[in-house]
Parts: structure tokens; C-alpha cells; sequence
């Protein structure tokens, strides 16, 4: 695992891409502090993405637009 403040990696990203294609692993610190991680697309298992899906749909079951459309609310944005 590759550590990395966030200003280097800003700098160095396609590089950092290239390393996590091969397999390794980076987290990229602010201040010290680790605030991302990055891996490659294929560590997430299927069960992982399943459960996000699951929560994403649970998320936008609770979201409503207080009645309106979304025509209602794209007409709104161009007035």
C-alpha cells in the first residue's frame, strides 16, 4: 500500500493509476489524515455492489419532488 498527500497525488494521478492497475493499492492523505483510497474497479465484489444498489434504490423510494413533475421543475429552471 502506497500512501500520498493529496497535492502529489493531483500531480502524479496518471501514474497512481497506473500502480493501482497493477495491483496496488493508495490512499491519499490531507493534512496527514487518510481521506481516500483507491483500488482497483475489479476488488469490489458483487455483494458490495449489490448492497449499494439495494441502498440507492431504498434512497430514491424517500425521495419526493414535493408534488411536482420533474417537467414542472425543468420549466422552473428556465424562467
Amino acid at each position: 500500500m502506497v500512501t500520498i498527500g493529496a497535492f502529489e497525488a493531483k500531480t502524479h494521478l496518471s501514474a497512481l493509476l497506473e500502480r493501482v492497475a497493477a495491483g496496488e493499492e493508495v490512499v491519499i492523505t490531507k493534512h496527514g489524515k487518510p481521506i481516500a483510497r483507491l483500488t482497483g474497479a475489479g476488488d469490489i465484489d458483487q455483494s458490495r455492489r449489490d448492497e449499494a444498489f439495494a441502498r440507492l434504490k431504498a434512497l430514491r423510494g424517500r425521495t419526493t419532488l414535493g408534488g411536482l413533475s420533474w417537467k414542472d421543475l425543468r420549466d422552473e429552471g428556465r424562467r
